[in-house]
């Protein structure tokens, strides 16, 4: 399995991106899918993640402004962000969890958040 993310980049505050994860591999639509992130001198913390039947979960500080979504037919998983702040800047990574000693990661997508 390979996870590749895409749609980094710089972006004012208040703006938009929308991050995408390509996933090459037998993957299933009861697998959880997640994004993650870690910012400068942090630790690597959970955004979202999607698990079967599309139940979605989200950190507290990006409720209401990310949402998470997957395509299983085209193997794709989404981060949409709205209303981006300064402390949302971090290298956001996309995780797939077959089990608790069986997941994958993505290289990492850097998301910078600065006027």
């Amino acid at each position: 399995v390979e996870l590749v993310e895409s749609g980094g980049g710089l972006v004012q505050p208040g703006g938009s991106l929308t991050l995408s994860c390509a996933v090459s591999g037998r993957i299933y639509s009861s697998t959880t899918m997640g994004w993650y992130r870690q910012g400068p001198g942090k630790q690597r913390e959970l955004v979202a993640d999607i698990r079967s039947f599309g139940r979605t979960r989200y950190a507290d500080a990006v409720k209401g402004r990310f949402t998470v979504s997957r395509n299983n037919a085209e193997n794709v998983m989404y981060l949409q962000m709205n209303n981006l702040k300064p402390e949302d800047t971090a290298v956001y990574y996309c995780n797939a969890r077959f089990s608790d000693t069986n997941e994958y990661w993505g290289q990492g997508a850097r998301v910078t958040v600065s006027s």
